[in-house]
């Protein structure tokens, strides 16, 4: 059940981590948001999403997930990871 639990935070820290990056590689957003103080009608530009947005999963995704990490090994790993050895 714990490894379930811990494979399921990664997956959602790997989710959160793909987001913060996409929003990093955009200088525009970054260039107005830091220029927000002395905002300018000219300096205006519409912001743009990079990757489109993702949608949420269905439990039965999840399911399918979980078992396709366990016949291939990932779960293994990582309760052999988090053993504490």
């Amino acid at each position: 059940m714990k490894v379930s639990i811990i494979a399921l935070a990664f997956t959602a820290f790997a989710a959160s981590a793909m987001t913060v990056s996409a929003y990093a590689a955009n200088p525009a957003v970054n260039s107005a948001t830091a220029n927000s103080g002395s905002y300018d009608a000219q300096q205006a530009t519409q912001w743009a999403p990079v990757q489109p947005a993702t949608t949420a999963k269905t439990r039965a995704e999840v399911r399918q997930e979980l078992v396709r990490a366990q016949k291939d090994g990932q779960l293994a790993a990582l309760s052999k990871i988090y053993q504490g050895s």
